[in-house]
């Protein structure tokens, strides 16, 4: 089963900073996962939140501000005082952490709330420029944006996201375009997930912290799995 490290190495490091990146590309692991919003003058940021708040010491949306104004505030400390000073990380930095080690890079697409005009483009280029389009797949909650994406780009694999549990999600994920599907894990232990399985289609799951549900998935046939300790769930898995 392959991992993907969640966020950067989201428990060990504060999320979606380039500390959390760099020890994500340290790890023999799969991939790494990050989320992508954009701001006000239309720089591609890596962020979860639509919001600043929860992981900085600023308040306010991604959308509302530029990116000079957002790399004013801190975005380790709320995480640890010894993570002080980490500043949002633009899509730019974090690629360029990868853009010469093995991993797989997933991308998601955090237009599920507040559209982006404009930022499938700017991602599909900057992936061109990094020749990452090889070692990539682009997910969203948003299925609109993943089927536009797919056919700007048919060449670059699609994920949609979802929590719910679906019937034959893998005949949905044909219609949008969508090449894998990335799944909340308690969906995945019913039939929908052994359906899905069986499809052919790459199932992946998040968040899978506990080491007990890795052998419980493993035996659905899930390809891989998002966590937030990667190193942990490395180290599980290659010592059994």
């Amino acid at each position: 089963m392959k991992i993907y490290a969640h966020r950067g190495s989201a428990g060990t490091h504060p999320e979606n900073t380039i500390s959390a990146f760099k020890a994500a590309a340290a790890l023999p692991i799969f991939g790494v996962e990050f989320d992508v919003h954009m701001t006000k003058d239309g720089e591609l940021v890596v962020i979860h939140d639509e919001k600043i708040d929860r992981t900085s010491n600023g308040q306010g949306f991604i959308k509302d501000m530029t990116l000079s104004q957002l790399e004013a505030y801190d975005f380790g400390a709320w995480y640890s005082q010894k993570c002080r000073g980490e500043k949002i990380p633009t899509l730019r930095e974090v690629l360029y952490v990868f853009k010469d080690t093995h991993h797989h890079i997933n991308i998601e697409l955090k237009s599920d709330i507040f559209p982006y005009e404009g930022m499938e483009d700017k991602v599909i280029e900057m992936l061109q420029d990094y020749r990452l389009t090889n070692r990539v797949v682009v997910s969203s909650f948003n299925h609109e944006v993943i089927q536009s994406f797919k056919r700007k780009a048919p060449n670059i694999e699609t994920a949609i996201l979802f929590m719910e549990v679906m019937i034959a999600p893998h005949k949905y994920a044909d219609l949008v375009g969508a090449d894998a599907l990335h799944a909340f894990f308690p969906t995945v232990i019913r039939k929908m997930g052994h359906d899905a399985v069986a499809s052919g289609k790459k199932v992946r799951v998040f968040t899978v912290n506990e080491e007990a549900y890795v052998d419980m998935l493993e035996e659905i046939g899930i390809d891989a799995i998002f966590t937030d300790y990667p190193k942990k769930m490395y180290e599980y898995l290659n010592k059994r």
